[in-house]
């Protein structure tokens, strides 16, 4: 066979095949650079969906996954079990909102989500009450490409529309902003809550259904109203995760603590795929009985993957022993004062800006964000804008410089 990039077999993500231009052949990454292979380079704007938190090939985490991949690079998790998972579960619940002391390993954001809903819907179950089988979510929300998880992202927004009628049906309501739609959302629980199992959200950030922002009193108040009325919180935050809103969480923003937490994207430092749903050990204990049938009967192959475990571990360590969270205050404060332009242009509707995630909502009579893409890339910057936001969610790595290439290209193609 031969070598090299041939695109004939491959079948691309959120892409139509047949109007869609050639994907770039990528030849290298590293720090917070993209190489492609006709030698251009590069500015990730995006962390590789954002994932990639301490930028491209991090040392400390190739060394860590180079010792595992020499070691154990992979062993089944039924009835064995080893040192990478024990530690990162342990490190995970330390480090989680209180309270979270039970990890379920999985391999994708989309899998913790399915493993999130099947473990409150089997709660329920476990403890009699089988007819709680729906769930609340929210409008503009994205949980994940996956079956369940498309039935509690917005049914007509996201990008799941075509499947909206194959899907079981949802709750799907407004995020509540103000008195008299907090009292709506809470009649609502109230009629319904015999039949709710949980909530989920996306706390302070709604990502891929527009890059909308909500507040942590916001958070705290849909919880307060869920946790009344007896249904189970369930934060996604597979994208908000590990920093990216300011603090380790968004769940800490808000002083709250979910029922169920899902983790991924971040969770190995963008360096192989996993996920994570952790939960309270009232929602573990009710799964143990003398009846087998009361187990939790879910088992990804790659669950609780060692190399994964490793990277995750030592993107862990590097929280710990690298400034992030303080990097993050500095790419907030960049991102503030350098979008702050784009104010002037005609062509923009909104600038909004959270943690290390920075957002330009552009008025799309005026500006063909899809065409701009390829601009970018012209300009030495990867940046994927959708519908109608240009979004930056850079590594938390990267240089002021760099930042402001990022900046500066985002202001000159909105002008």
């Amino acid at each position: 066979m031969k070598l090299g990039i041939n695109n004939t077999h491959i079948w691309l993500p959120y892409t139509q095949m047949q109007i869609a231009p050639e994907p770039l052949p990528v030849a290298s990454t590293s720090g917070c650079k993209i190489k492609l292979e006709d030698g251009r380079e590069l500015i990730d704007g995006i962390s590789s969906w954002w994932s990639a938190c301490h930028g491209y090939n991090h040392p400390h985490i190739v060394a860590v996954m180079e010792k595992q991949l020499r070691t154990m690079p992979h062993i089944m998790f039924a009835g064995l079990t080893h040192e990478p998972a024990s530690t990162l579960a342990a490190r995970l619940c330390s480090i989680a909102p209180s309270g979270l002391n039970k990890v379920f390993f999985g391999d994708s954001g989309s899998v913790a989500v399915e493993i999130a809903l099947k473990i409150a819907l089997q709660y329920w179950r476990n403890i009699g009450k089988p007819h709680k089988d729906r769930f609340i979510c929210f409008r503009n929300g994205y949980h994940g490409d996956t079956l369940g998880a498309m039935s509690v992202s917005d049914p007509e927004k996201s990008l799941h529309k075509a499947f909206r009628n194959s899907v079981i049906k949802q709750y799907v309501v407004d995020i509540p902003s103000d008195e008299y739609s907090f009292a709506e959302f809470d009649s609502l629980l109230t009629a319904e809550r015999n039949n709710i199992a949980g909530l989920i959200i996306e706390p302070l950030v709604q990502g891929a259904g527009g890059m909308k922002f909500h507040s942590a009193d916001t958070v705290a108040e849909i919880y307060r109203i869920a946790n009344k009325h007896h249904i189970l919180f369930i934060a996604d935050e597979i994208a908000t995760g590990f920093g990216r809103t300011g603090n380790m969480f968004a769940c800490n923003e808000a002083g709250i603590s979910p029922d169920i937490l899902c983790l991924g994207k971040a969770l190995t430092g963008g360096a192989i795929t996993m996920g994570a749903t952790l939960t309270t050990d009232e929602i573990f204990n009710s799964f143990l009985s003398n009846n087998p049938e009361d187990a939790f009967m879910h088992g990804p192959t790659f669950m609780g993957n060692p190399l994964a475990c490793s990277a995750a571990n030592a993107s862990l360590d590097l929280f710990e022993k690298e400034p992030r969270l303080k990097q993050i205050e500095k790419i907030e404060a960049q991102l503030i004062e350098y979008l702050e332009q784009c104010k002037k242009s005609t062509n923009v509707t909104d600038i909004r800006v959270k943690g290390a995630i920075g957002v330009v909502q552009v008025d799309t009579t005026k500006i063909d964000v899809y065409a701009l893409r390829q601009k970018f890339v012209e300009q030495g910057v990867w940046l994927r804008p959708f519908k109608d936001v240009i979004y930056l969610m850079p590594p938390f790595t990267i240089s002021e410089q760099e930042l402001s290439t990022l900046t500066s290209t985002i202001i000159k193609l909105t002008k």
